[in-house]
């Protein structure tokens, strides 16, 4: 590729002076006229005459960039960053060497640096987004655990269905042992007469039924007649009682 005269006057004016600090406009015209290798050679140069010139810096780490080089131009960079952290063309070659090597999360966060530094950039709007969404958790399946209502009727209806005879335990079912009913029935112990002659017992009548008020009358009859015959039948025992103990004592 033939020299164009800007950077034949800058080789010139270094060959003058190799101490010149113009090393690093003649290495940044041979990395936009795409001579990567040239640009390299004279960062690397003047840079160890002027270790802090940062511009020149970068200038070497996007050519190596330029040259596949991204280990390199990373730490290139990086020295930048540490010394100029609002450089954007040194954030923007970082977060590219992070983005080609899959490190999506360090890019992401060189690319919103970078975006702070120069709004509105449409590139850097773009890639922001695209990194984002694919950093962003999506929402998958529904995990075997988070079953839908309709899944969850399902469910129920098919493993908490009453068993049949002789269909084979469900082991969906928890088996719970049978427990006591809450109010046992209480059972009436044989009945223990006082042999001594005592006041008959008031029998117990359980409370009636409430009836239309047409049979009121009718139904009040019906319980007294039953309450005099249930009144004869204690005295007949209460009398049979006394008959037992009198014979008891008499033999």
């Amino acid at each position: 590729m033939a020299d164009n005269p800007r950077i034949e006057d800058l080789r010139r004016r270094i060959q003058k002076d190799p101490a010149s600090i113009a090393f690093a406009q003649l290495a940044e015209e041979y990395r936009r006229s795409g001579q990567h290798t040239e640009a390299v050679e004279v960062c690397r140069a003047g840079l160890a005459l002027h270790p802090g010139y940062l511009s020149a810096r970068v200038t070497l780490g996007r050519a190596l960039i330029e040259l596949g080089q991204d280990e390199d131009a990373r730490r290139e960079l990086e020295v930048v960053v540490k010394g100029a952290p609002e450089n954007l063309a040194a954030i923007r070659g970082l977060a590219g060497i992070h983005h080609r090597r899959g490190a999506l999360v360090e890019a992401l966060a060189q690319y919103r640096a970078a975006l702070n530094l120069a709004r509105n950039d449409p590139d850097l709007e773009e890639t922001v987004s695209d990194l984002t969404r694919q950093l962003t958790p999506q929402k998958g399946p529904e995990p075997a655990d988070g079953l839908s209502f309709e899944q969850m009727e399902e469910e129920l209806s098919v493993s908490y269905l009453p068993p049949r005879p002789g269909d084979p335990p469900n082991p969906a079912v928890e088996t719970v042992p049978e427990m006591p009913p809450a109010n046992p029935p209480i059972v009436a112990p044989f009945p223990r007469f006082n042999l001594q002659p005592s006041v008959p017992p008031e029998p117990v009548h359980p409370p009636p039924a409430p009836l239309p008020a047409a049979q009121d009358m009718a139904a009040a009859a019906d319980r007294e007649e039953a309450r005099a015959i249930q009144t004869l039948a204690a005295l007949e025992q209460w009398l049979a009682a006394i008959h037992v103990a009198r014979a008891d004592r008499h033999p």
